[in-house]
């Protein structure tokens, strides 16, 4: 039998939550494995629907979690999910391709690669310490290792471990950590560019 309630408490960073059944007080516990739809994670006040189960200790608990209106996903679309690893795959080809003409450092392809490894072992941590309740890895500190060029690591770790993927706020500074490091490589692109444009000149 199937139930229809309100998720009215959410702890995204812990994975789970409690809904709210309609006509009732009685909250039922929900984790974030028991939702059909593993590519949404729930912000708190979608309504729901879902069946009833008890673990071990005779706890109540929802199972085969559904969000109302919902078309679920074909199992062949691959498109929303592949578009972030193909933005990191275009991105480090073109700062590659830049190293490779000598348009930028090579030193600037190994920091970006050295940093996206760190932002992803630091999500890593992030979500083992969210799960046990141990000491946590602050926002400003993965936004920090972003901006200085870990955002494809990031990037990569929020779509692979499901990890701030789906908080607003969070995906809000992100995004605008992402567009201050391609602006500041933009910057350091037109100036190499410069420099060979006047070095040019110097010959001539």
């Amino acid at each position: 039998m199937r139930y229809q309630g309100k998720i009215t408490k959410w702890k995204d960073d812990q994975g789970f939550g409690f809904i709210t059944p309609n006509g009732s007080r009685n909250q039922v516990f929900v984790h974030i494995k028991s939702f059909e739809n593993r590519q949404r994670r729930p912000e708190g006040n979608e309504i729901v629907t879902y069946e009833i189960s008890t673990d071990t200790k005779g706890r109540t608990q929802a199972q085969r979690v559904a969000f109302v209106g919902e078309h679920l996903p074909s199992v062949f679309s691959f498109g929303y999910s592949n578009a972030p690893f193909i933005l990191i795959t275009l991105f480090l080809i073109f700062v590659a391709g830049l190293a490779f003409a000598h348009k930028l450092p090579f030193s600037v392809l190994w920091f970006y690669l050295v940093a996206s490894a760190i932002s992803f072992i630091s999500y890593s941590l992030d979500k083992s310490a969210a799960q046990n309740d141990q000491w946590r890895i602050s926002e400003s500190t993965l936004h920090l290792f972003g901006v200085v060029g870990g955002w494809p690591g990031a990037l990569a770790a929020q779509r692979l471990l499901r990890h701030k993927s789906k908080k607003r706020s969070f995906q809000i500074q992100f995004w605008a950590t992402v567009i201050l490091n391609c602006s500041a490589l933009g910057w350091l692109f037109l100036s190499s560019g410069a420099k060979i444009f006047r070095s040019i000149l110097g010959v001539m």
